[in-house]
């Protein structure tokens, strides 16, 4: 993806934690540049407190949307109005929809069928139609716990040595993956290998990954614990996998479906 798309970052402050704002930043970094950045809640109440040190070290922008009633979320609005009006502005690329409320879906769809990136990032939580309107979705909560594990690992206190990211076991958030997720992906890169594999039923990992983004939004291989795209597919341990030569006589990464012996 283009390193210099511009993004705006609009944040529920309503259902999204402040301990997540670095995860969120990172996850951006990766797409492209924030030229907006904005969260949104009623500034008023003691429990968006801890947000206020954040903004601060972090240039986010709080927009002020008053509770007018009780249980009910005003910052929606304020959100949706705002994403239409950066839209029409024609200053950005993309937008980042940082909220684990399902309110957004419609949001998400406009703004993709006006030609923008949306990534949205909630937890695990989110409601499927809202991650299914976005380009791609990041789980938050997910993310954060690698990011965890990845300091206690990087301390002066831990064990000394090399850790192999290749051969390393799945991270102890890989325990709470659902059966019928691992069975949804083995159908999806099955189809993937039947529609773009060439003859021999080889195909590229960069041409996989991309399909794999386009076709499950939330696909992630930090959700399993792994890094990279290569040490996941291993571990489903439906495929070989073989370093090939592309156009250009660069080796590039290859799978294709483990034939099935005959009994």
């Amino acid at each position: 993806m283009d390193s210099d798309l511009r993004f705006a970052i609009l944040i529920d402050a309503d259902n999204i934690s402040d301990k997540y704002i670095k995860v969120i930043l990172d996850e951006t970094a990766n797409n492209g540049i924030a030229t907006y950045k904005r969260i949104y809640g009623d500034w008023t109440s003691p429990r968006l407190a801890s947000w206020k040190n954040v903004l601060l070290a972090n240039s986010i922008i709080p927009m002020q949307q008053y509770s007018y009633t009780t249980g009910k979320n005003a910052t929606d609005s304020a959100m949706i109005i705002d994403a239409m009006d950066i839209l029409y502005s024609g200053t950005v690329d993309g937008f980042c929809i940082v909220s684990s409320d399902s309110d957004f879906t419609r949001l998400a769809a406009r703004l993709r069928e006006s030609g923008m990136q949306v990534i949205g990032m909630g937890e695990e939580k989110t409601p499927q139609p809202f991650i299914s309107a976005c380009n791609q979705f990041k789980y938050l909560d997910l993310l954060y716990s690698n990011q965890q594990e990845q300091e206690k690992e990087e301390s002066p206190e831990a064990q000394p040595g090399v850790k192999n990211t290749e051969t390393a076991p799945p991270k102890k958030q890989n325990e709470k993956r659902k059966k019928n997720d691992l069975k949804g992906i083995r159908n999806t890169i099955r189809a993937i290998i039947d529609k773009f594999s060439d003859e021999d039923g080889w195909l590229s990992s960069g041409k996989l990954g991309d399909q794999l983004s386009k076709r499950m939004p939330d696909f992630d291989v930090r959700n399993y614990g792994f890094s990279k795209l290569t040490p996941f597919i291993k571990s489903l341990g439906d495929y070989e996998i073989q370093k090939m030569s592309s156009g250009g006589g660069q080796k590039q990464i290859y799978f294709r479906l483990k034939e099935k012996k005959a009994r």
